[in-house]
């Protein structure tokens, strides 16, 4: 490698970490600080608590620590704010980690992202928001991932079906916008969805609407004369084939004029529709928030991102859930053994004490019939000793007598 080809690389790397940009980053790892970077909302009285905790089981009692739902049945308000800026020319990255370990039935797991003119004490469901991203559960039919994009004031749904995770693990989601008008989807740093923006959500109206057909009735075409709509009418003898029935008759096709090749949808411009070059672009985003419902509570949410950069992203993606997902789940499965061996020794005790109860009762109802026979061996020397008295008393009164 020559000197300017090294000279090169070096001016293109420095460019390249000079260009990367993190807007907001949250690890929670100063404690019951994150209080103070986090506005709960006001606009209802009744929103559910977050908390700080790493949960029943993870991979480092410190790294995972994020917010966790607290309560059962809550509407959960809260959000970060951080710089303002816009997307415009560059890729817009957001990340975090989400973590289930009550094995939720129904609630949500997504982030919203917003303009800085939020009003972050009253936010709510209907608060503006720019993106909606993330895992959404809710029995065994709802189990997706949401990307949902607000473009021109209307919230557009994406068009196909991303599965999520639904385990009680922690997992990491990715979303990539690129200023191409191209997006992708990664979940556990491994990509998922990819595709272009306005071909998988309809914020535009089609390109094209529909054309002429390829093929039309040929409307020269006339009855054939010995054609016979009565060939099958009612027949006595069993039925068979007739070798002079065409069907049912249809004008035949002949080659349409107005034809111009293989059909394709849409086939003419659509008067509607105009091309928009920046629709992956918002000029405002300065706030991230949480506002969800969750019917059991006990998800974690932790390691947000936001940044320009798809390879930080997933660097840091690398160093953070990456480093703590394996000891995480060998964390959760000596849980599972040891709840197993205690349920098992607690059903071996059970059964002991069953037993002995058993056995108490057996002892109990030996003694009490042994008591009864005692009882009743007593009563039977007491009434012979009566007869006896009663014999000598009558053997008695007859010397007398005699």
């Amino acid at each position: 490698m020559t000197a300017l080809s090294v000279l090169f690389l070096a001016v293109s790397v420095a460019s390249a970490l000079a260009d990367s940009n993190v807007y907001f980053r949250e690890q929670f790892e100063d404690g019951d600080a994150w209080s103070s970077r986090w506005v709960e909302s006001k606009h209802k009285s009744d929103y559910g608590k977050f908390v700080l905790s790493a949960g029943k089981f993870h991979g480092d009692a410190e790294k995972d620590k994020g917010l966790q739902t607290s309560q059962e049945a809550r509407f959960y308000s809260t959000s970060s704010r951080f710089d303002d800026f816009n997307n415009q020319g560059q890729p817009l990255v957001i990340q975090f980690t989400v973590k289930h370990e009550q094995s939720i039935d129904c609630g949500g797991g997504y982030i919203k992202l917003f303009p800085s003119s939020l009003k972050q004490e009253d936010l709510h469901g209907d608060s503006v928001y720019n993106i909606m991203f993330g895992p959404d559960i809710c029995g065994p039919g709802t189990k997706k991932v949401h990307v949902i994009f607000n473009y021109k004031g209307k919230n557009h749904l994406i068009n196909k079906d991303i599965r999520c995770k639904d385990d009680e693990f922690t997992h990491l989601y990715t979303l990539i916008v690129n200023p191409d008008n191209t997006y992708e989807v990664k979940i556990d740093n491994k990509k998922v969805e990819s595709g272009s923006l306005e071909d998988d959500w309809d914020v535009l109206p089609p390109k094209k609407e529909w054309d002429k057909a390829e093929n039309i009735p040929d409307p020269d075409a006339k009855k054939p004369d010995d054609w016979d709509d009565e060939m099958d009418g009612e027949w006595e003898p069993p039925m068979v084939t007739n070798p002079d029935y065409k069907g049912e008759w249809k004008p035949r096709e002949i080659d349409n004029p107005a034809y111009k090749g293989k059909w394709i949808h849409p086939e003419i411009d659509n008067p509607e529709y105009t091309a928009d070059h920046d629709i992956y672009k918002y000029d405002s985003i300065g706030v991230i928030g949480l506002d969800l419902w969750q019917v059991k509570s006990g998800t974690i949410f932790d390691n947000f991102l936001i940044t320009n950069d798809p390879n930080l992203a997933e660097e840091i993606g690398n160093e953070t859930w990456g480093q703590t997902k394996d000891p995480e789940k060998t964390m959760k499965d000596k849980q599972e053994e040891e709840d197993r061996k205690k349920r098992e020794e607690e059903d071996l005790q059970r059964k002991e004490e069953t037993k002995e109860e058993g056995e108490q009762e057996e002892k109990q109802e030996e003694e009490e019939e042994e008591d009864d026979e005692e009882e009743e061996g007593e009563e039977e020397e007491d009434l012979e000793e009566e007869d006896e008295e009663e014999d000598d008393g009558t053997d008695s009164q007859l010397k007398d007598e005699l």
